[in-house]
């Protein structure tokens, strides 16, 4: 458990490396971008140069922007002048509420279809999990998203195509503008879920100890929910966590569609508005976020499986 923790450290000053990186790949000039193409005189760009670090040497500003990020610091919005920090801790709640929901919708849905085409192997529901599988993770995410949106919100104005509520101001109007981007995620999920989880499961049915359970002369219902399920709850607990942080690099897409006040379409518009200390912030939460969940994950499976220990 303790040297679990430790590995994370210098995982996540690897992120930080890379998250670091990303002003410098990115084209252009960020004291252009502070000042404006029309107001950047040379006397202007030296001296945001000077004031923010970047005439420095790179490892220089690496170590100063770590030590602020490290302080809580993240700096602040070239666009909006906001506190880097500030925005993302108001657009947290959107992202992560969105990649729950439709992570929670997938397993709802892609976890029995997948316990009845393991068990029903070669069946017209077996069939179904299948395509629905294939098709699910062929179909690319914003296809999906515009489709829905059209059909159902344009077309038939069954559902609202845009717009975010907060969940505390009005929880059913909140509910309702998340349906079309939660479907839109939980297809790729219920995909992913019923593929690995399916294959995971013919794998336990076929072991010898469930013969040897049918051999005692237990139940089918028995066998799947008691062995069965019980064996293959690590290769869900993976398939989760997997499913989550695709579902957290898709959100970019997402919420972009259905202009959501989301991490996802934060990083999208620091992109467009040239906003490197908003898109250093968004991405490196991102990759916390991401590193969390595996290692929340990581520690899930000592408690499910007592096999597994992590010393």
């Amino acid at each position: 458990m303790g040297r679990r923790l430790l590995a994370v450290v210098p995982l996540l000053l690897l992120v930080t490396v890379v998250v670091f990186s990303l002003i410098l790949l990115m084209p252009g000039d960020p004291a252009v971008a502070l000042v404006g193409l029309e107001n950047a005189t040379e006397e202007r760009l030296a001296a945001i140069r000077q004031r923010l670090g970047l005439d420095q040497p790179i490892y220089v500003q690496y170590a100063r922007w770590l030590g602020r990020v490290v302080q809580g610091d993240l700096g602040t919005s070239v666009r909006t002048g906001q506190p880097v920090a500030e925005a993302l801790l108001e657009r947290v709640p959107v992202t992560l509420g969105l990649s729950l929901a439709s992570t929670a919708v997938g397993l709802l849905i892609g976890c029995p279809l997948a316990v009845v085409a393991a068990y029903r192997r070669g069946g017209v529901v077996d069939l179904v999990a299948r395509g629905t599988a294939a098709l699910g993770v062929a179909v690319p995410t914003f296809w999906l998203g515009s489709m829905l949106a059209l059909v159902l919100a344009l077309q038939f104005r069954w559902l609202p195509a845009t717009g975010y509520v907060s969940l505390f101001e009005d929880p059913w109007t909140s509910a309702w503008h998340m349906v079309l981007p939660t479907l839109t995620l939980a297809a790729s999920a219920v995909a992913e879920v019923t593929r690995q989880l399916r294959s995971s499961l013919q794998d336990v049915l076929s072991s010898d100890y469930v013969r040897t359970a049918r051999a005692k002369g237990l139940g089918e219902g028995w066998v799947v929910a008691k062995h069965a399920l019980r064996n293959a709850m690590v290769p869900i607990v993976s398939i989760a966590a997997l499913t989550v942080n695709r579902i957290i690099g898709a959100t970019v897409v997402v919420e972009s569609i259905f202009a959501l006040p989301g991490l996802g379409r934060m990083n999208l518009e620091s992109v467009l508005n040239r906003d490197f200390p908003t898109l250093q912030g968004a991405v490196l939460l991102m990759a916390i976020i991401v590193v969390a969940i595996n290692l929340v994950s990581d520690l899930v499976y000592g408690w499910v499986d007592p096999r597994i220990r992590y010393s």
